[in-house]
């Protein structure tokens, strides 16, 4: 069959001879229609697609490879995160995808990260699931009429969730795989059905890629006031990244990948991935909104034999998520691009209940705290987890992380010293005692505290000094009460406070000793009463 559609490139520029249909850049009503006569996909009340994706409802960081090649070999960060596999195995896999590609009735989306033209990424992504290709069609960033003709991939996802690998053969841990060759720019996934892995593999890509261009690629959200001012959020699952930059008094520019060059801040991708698991219309209407709406993908989302939602329910999983084009957010930004960020937020949901709602950091907490990249997982959440425990990763977003943290610190450092940037970390987790004594932060509360750092109510309020942990937090703040500012004063025990403080600070200094080339400067900007020998 013909594998070229106009000027563009065809399928045998990746040794695929297509045997069944080949699907170019379908729209997504026909992607719909197949995934439902498929019965891979059921109609929801509004128009949602609602889809299963297995025993997989998230990531597998632990089957996840990058390939050993010479021309990557120095710069990549070798170790549980990069996993290395050989390229005698890497092609072992790519033939087993592409003969099971080649057989099968096939999907092709053209799309670009990057909605800056100077460092955007030109990708394909390939795949016999409809569904799957209607999510990469959501995530990425459509190329006009124009732009699809002469599409030249630099970057190709070859996605067959159905293909197992064989660990003994393969070199994985398991059968599922995902599989990165960073110098060709080839990502292999299969073993599981989780479109998640699609996303986060090309932002790995961006990862690697990004900074050979001078460019600070970032896990966070982006929003821009009326003024024009930035406001960039960087965090983990569950800290509020997604909702807190849908803020209908700002526009927002994306809600999880963005790059920060020359031009300033720019989307990785045209369509937002948020987790949607109790969603609530009154506190989140707008993405709220989007699990009512046709093109929007829904995953694990349990819907009754009526095509009735229930986002309350979490039977499947509590990782529930919705893939939306950014375009309904209603006061998303077209240009999906900004200028340089005058403030920088890090967002941690802290179930211990220790830190401050808000916080203004200096230029070395910044650095500390980005390279901590703390939020704590709550207590059963998964089996054997009685109490919160505390996760770090490095600059909010280590598993797609291809070079060494420091890189991305020291990136990030370069444009807040350039740009003069406000950092404050912000917690949305626990106030009043830890997870299952005391109570979640309330939303409208950090809404008011991020309002007040935003438009600078915050520059000119008194500030105290946390004991232990160094940090300016405010006494006051525009509508919130006082008391809340203090977590110490929210707890019923004060010493139990005391000692629980000191503990979380004991895990920072713990987790901080991996990285003993930050330099003593970083050091001391952590928890005080602490040495820390690097």
């Amino acid at each position: 069959m013909a594998t070229t559609v106009g000027g563009r490139v065809g399928l045998d520029e990746h040794d695929i001879r297509a045997g069944g249909r080949v699907h170019w850049h379908p729209t997504t009503s026909l992607l719909y229609g197949h995934a439902l006569s498929r019965g891979d996909a059921q109609l929801a009340e509004g128009g949602p697609l609602v889809v299963d994706t297995g025993v997989h409802t998230g990531r597998s960081p632990n089957d996840k490879f990058v390939v050993r090649e010479p021309e990557a070999e120095e710069r990549i960060a070798w170790g549980d995160v990069n996993r290395p596999m050989s390229e005698e195995n890497f092609e072992g896999l790519r033939d087993r995808v592409v003969s099971f590609l080649e057989g099968s009735d096939l999907y092709v989306v053209d799309a670009f990260a990057g909605a800056d033209p100077a460092h955007r990424l030109a990708l394909r992504v390939i795949t016999d699931s409809p569904w799957h290709a209607l999510f990469a069609k959501t995530l990425f960033i459509d190329p006009t009429e124009e732009e699809l003709e002469s599409h030249q991939p630099e970057a190709v996802v070859l996605h067959a969730p159905a293909v197992e690998a064989d660990p003994q053969e393969d070199g994985t841990r398991s059968s599922t795989f995902v599989v990165l060759h960073p110098t060709r720019g080839e990502i292999l996934i299969g073993g599981t059905y989780y479109a998640g892995e699609i996303k986060k593999s090309i932002f790995t890509l961006m990862n690697d890629r990004l900074p050979l261009q001078g460019v600070a690629p970032m896990h966070c959200s982006a929003n821009v006031g009326a003024d024009g001012k930035v406001a960039v959020f960087f965090g983990l699952s569950g800290t509020g990244k997604t909702t807190l930059s849908a803020d209908p008094e700002r526009r927002l520019i994306g809600d999880d990948e963005h790059g920060w060059g020359a031009g300033g801040v720019f989307n990785i991708e045209g369509g937002c991935y948020a987790k949607v698991i109790r969603l609530s219309p009154e506190a989140e209407p707008q993405i709220y909104a989007t699990t009512r709406a046709f093109g929007t993908v829904l995953e694990n989302v349990v819907v009754d034999e009526r095509g009735v939602l229930d986002l309350e329910d979490d039977s499947k999983t509590e990782n529930t998520r919705a893939a939306y084009k950014l375009e309904q957010i209603a006061n998303a930004l077209p240009e999906k691009r900004a200028g340089h960020p005058s403030s920088v937020i890090f967002l941690t949901a802290d179930a211990f209940g220790i830190l401050p709602p808000i916080a203004r950091l200096t230029r070395e907490q910044a650095m500390f705290y980005f390279l901590s990249g703390f939020t704590a997982k709550l207590a059963g959440t998964e089996i054997g987890v009685k109490e919160p425990q505390p996760t770090f990763s490095a600059c909010f977003g280590a598993p797609f992380l291809p070079q060494p943290p420091a890189v991305y610190a020291r990136m990030l450092g370069a444009k807040l010293d350039e740009h003069r940037a406000t950092v404050w970390l912000v917690n949305t987790g626990w106030t009043g005692g830890p997870f299952g004594e005391g109570e979640r932060m309330p939303i409208v509360a950090t809404r008011a505290l991020l309002r007040a750092a935003l438009s600078g109510e915050l520059d000119t309020v008194p500030y105290r000094t946390d004991t232990i942990f160094g940090l300016e937090v405010p006494r006051v703040a525009p509508g919130v009460d006082p008391v809340l500012l203090d977590p110490r004063s929210t707890w019923r025990d004060a010493d139990a406070y005391d000692r629980k403080s000191s503990e979380l600070a004991g895990m920072f200094r713990a987790n901080f000793e991996k990285f003993p080339e930050a330099g003593e400067d970083l050091a001391k900007a952590g928890p005080r009463g602490l040495r820390y020998e690097l």
